[in-house]
């Protein structure tokens, strides 16, 4: 079976369009902008080739529990804890940088596409939250804010704004957060580039890791399943609770899919209800209609007859 690592490199290859060229290649271009108020840290120096199988790559750390004290900077450069953003919904975690031409883009254009997907049913903002943070720590609070208008314009629903976040934040502060679900990119020090998985992770409202999806396209099913299952209990209907019994996530994939098993029992207890409701409703038939034919037959009343002319 095709692993978590194998299923993400041709997506980091597409996404950064260097399918036929070297390794050294695989990168993407980071973005300017300076942290207000605080001097951006330099970036590792690397002066091997990047090996998109080996140094890329979205590890699942399922269960895990994020650093909610960890500090961020918002759009409108205020320092904040994660914690901010946890509480009573599931959170949908992207971890992109906001001048990145390449997967990036496509990523949050996928967002935007099964955000508006009716088959979704659930909401940004009312349902759940999105945390979206640049990986690259001089990209600052003036790019975030000019990213968050251009995709809530894109995505077009009211009250998105308040659960959709662009944030911005030190090397430290973002190395801590993709190391604890599993987010492992590269910056190549030569180039000025990053090479990067293609991804998101879902959140419960504690901040523990609850499911990961690859590539740059979200299935609604997928996501609102994911969301249901992340959201504890909090979110979705009896209906969606339902259907996330029928499905099973496959980690190595990222994906749901039928858990047979399931449906099997569910099949079965539903052909035992029937058969059982069916049953009642003959036995209670049977029973009335002996019951009148007793009452015309009683001792000392005679038996109704036909009389001929």
């Amino acid at each position: 079976m095709m692993n978590a690592k194998t299923a993400l490199v041709p997506a980091i290859l597409w996404g950064l369009g260097l399918a036929a060229v070297p390794q050294a290649s695989l990168a993407q271009v980071p973005g300017q902008s300076q942290l207000p108020g605080a001097p951006a840290p330099a970036n590792p120096q690397r002066n091997a080739p990047i090996n998109a199988a080996n140094d890329v790559s979205l590890d699942q750390k399922l269960n895990t529990q994020i650093s909610l004290n960890n500090l961020f900077r918002d759009e409108n450069g205020k320092t904040v804890p994660l914690s901010n953003y946890f509480g009573g919904k599931p959170v949908v975690l992207v971890l992109p940088f906001y001048k990145c031409p390449g997967v990036c883009t496509a990523e949050l254009d996928g967002i935007v596409k099964t955000l508006q997907d009716e088959r979704l049913k659930f909401k940004v903002g009312r349902d759940f939250e999105i945390l979206t943070v640049s990986i690259n720590p001089k990209e600052g609070s003036d790019l975030a804010t000019m990213k968050k208008k251009e995709y809530l314009n894109q995505l077009s629903q009211p009250g998105a704004g308040e659960g959709w976040h662009f944030l911005t934040g030190t090397q430290e502060s973002i190395k801590k957060l993709a190391g604890e679900v599993g987010f492992k990119y590269v910056y190549d020090a030569k180039t000025d580039q990053y090479a990067h998985p293609a991804g998101l992770i879902l959140l419960t409202d504690g901040g523990k890791v609850s499911k990961y999806f690859y590539g740059v396209e979200y299935s609604p099913l997928n996501m609102r399943l994911g969301l249901t299952d992340a959201g504890q209990g909090k979110v979705g209907t009896a209906v969606d609770k339902f259907v996330l019994y029928c499905y099973h996530y496959d980690p190595a994939k990222g994906t749901y899919g039928p858990a047979i098993f399931r449906i099997i029992q569910v099949a079965g207890f539903t052909t035992v209800f029937l058969l059982g409701s069916f049953m009642l409703m003959a036995f209670r038939k049977d029973h009335r209609d002996s019951k009148g034919m007793g009452a015309s037959t009683k001792p000392g009343v005679p038996p109704v007859t036909s009389t001929k002319a």
